[in-house]
């Protein structure tokens, strides 16, 4: 399998290249030249091997649907690898991603499918576990070292840097928004004392780490001297990996390959559900992708009108699921590239000059009207709908969930369908948003007993003013 840019750079390349690339050249994102189909003898097989969350089953099914996107790495190593990274020692459980029904909601179903088992209680860690470990593999092959630069809006840092501590040549350079996140999340990424992680505070909101990220990567003299890579979900890698809970949440909630399911997805940076979209295009049966927003509702918007709007950092709101306070969508270039029918041109013109000079692009008709083609739905959830979800949730079924699940899961109630089950994606566990639980029943999150007290410790982090440059010397210093 060979990868190429959305934004015309027709270079081929392989897997592993791309791994410690993040952006492209041209600075577009890299996609597959094509999605493998997935018949129905192959389905089949799959369902057998995972059956409904047996053990070794993920990462059965994480190997076969890896495999066929990664042709460079011998399949011994790769198997390796995977069944390194999905184990019950990580995860808790044997289903690693395992499906859990909301009794009586819609006659469809409705269901959540758990993705925040790992150790920082998010589904950032189901990718970037294997990253991790996919990192140290190539490196050593290579006899290279890596520094990865990343911005996150709350999970992924954390995600990232529990994945890459001690991990042999690799430093992370991690860009947060400074006061933006919960208490626990800053915790979590703050209290980490390992000598090759750092994280950068930044006087801004989330768009403006991510710009800083993508100026230092579309610098290409500096990101070949000091061997910049990514773990944000620009990276491949990590978008991949999320591909392969769409197929076990699929096998968890129905019985037969014939049978269809939905999905909600909390959507910020349009990672986790572009990956349902490169499961839907290889053919798992998926009836229905739910993008839900927070109030920061871009996405939304798109969906509805065909009008992709980028808000300014006075746009931003600062809500109770911070991690989607994201108003451009990084990963939403990868869709809008296939919508268009791989137009690179196309898509280097609206990802380039029409957002930099119009803040934003309106489809054509025509391709508005592809959208229908490809599942998607959205919705809008606010805070007010945050606390209503978690307290109904909760009097009803004594189901504790978080802040983004919630706007998950009003959404998907909103596009229920007969006979046709929704899987609500559990994008983080309630523990990381404590004020917000306590806001709306009235007592403390469960937390897992490791991680009492973590608001406590030492914390270690730099805060920096929103300059690309002094992001770029930061580094300097520190990779040599």
């Amino acid at each position: 399998m060979k990868y190429i840019s959305t934004r015309g750079d027709k270079t081929e390349r392989d897997f592993s290249e791309i791994l410690l690339e993040g952006l492209a050249p041209d600075g577009g994102l890299y996609l597959p030249t094509h999605y493998p189909k997935v018949d129905a003898a192959t389905l089949a097989r799959w369902r057998g091997l995972y059956g409904k969350g047996q053990a070794g089953g993920y990462a059965a099914l994480a190997f076969e649907i890896l495999s066929l996107y990664i042709t460079d790495i011998p399949a011994a190593d790769l198997k390796r690898l995977v069944d390194k990274t999905y184990t019950k020692a990580v995860y808790g459980t044997d289903a690693i991603v395992p499906v859990r029904p909301l009794q009586g909601e819609g006659s469809g179903g409705l269901l959540i499918e758990a993705l925040s088992n790992g150790p920082t209680l998010a589904f950032k860690d189901m990718a970037m576990q294997l990253l991790g470990n996919l990192f140290e593999y190539e490196l050593a092959r290579r006899g290279e070292t890596l520094n990865i630069l990343g911005a996150t809006s709350g999970d992924t840092g954390s995600a990232a840097e529990y994945a890459m501590r001690g991990k042999q040549g690799v430093k992370v350079f991690m860009l947060s928004p400074f006061g933006r996140m919960s208490p626990f999340q800053q915790a979590q990424m703050f209290s980490l004392q390992d000598a090759n992680i750092h994280n950068l505070s930044v006087e801004g909101v989330f768009d403006d780490c991510q710009d800083i990220v993508k100026a230092v990567s579309n610098d290409l003299a500096f990101k070949r001297q000091w061997k910049i890579g990514t773990v944000n979900s620009i990276n491949w890698a990590r978008l991949l990996a999320q591909v392969v809970y769409y197929f076990a949440g699929y096998f968890q909630a129905t019985q037969s390959d014939a049978d269809k399911v939905s999905f909600s997805v909390p959507s910020g940076n349009f990672g986790n559900v572009c990956a349902g979209h490169v499961a839907r295009m290889m053919g798992l049966p998926i009836a229905q992708l739910v993008v839900a927003t927070n109030e920061n509702d871009v996405l939304d918007e798109f969906f509805r009108s065909g009008h992709y709007r980028v808000r300014g950092s006075a746009e931003t709101f600062e809500t109770s699921s911070p991690s989607m306070d994201i108003s451009k969508a990084s990963n939403f270039e990868r869709f809008v590239f296939d919508l268009l029918g791989r137009d690179a041109a196309r898509t280097a013109q609206l990802f380039g000059p029409a957002i930099a000079s119009e803040g934003g692009f309106q489809l054509t008709a025509e391709e508005t009207a592809r959208l229908a083609q490809y599942g998607f739905v959205s919705g809008k959830s606010t805070h007010a709908d945050r606390l209503a979800t978690i307290q109904a949730t909760w009097a009803a079924h004594q189901d504790m969930i978080d802040t983004h699940t919630a706007d998950g899961l009003k959404v998907a109630r909103d596009h229920l369908q007969p006979g046709v089950p929704m899987i609500v994606l559990e994008t983080a566990l309630p523990a990381k948003f404590a004020a917000t639980i306590q806001e709306a029943l009235g007592r403390e999150p469960i937390r897992p007993a490791a991680l009492e007290g973590i608001e406590a410790l030492p914390k270690r982090f730099t805060v920096m003013p929103v300059d690309a440059a002094v992001v770029k010397a930061y580094i300097e210093q520190h990779a040599k």
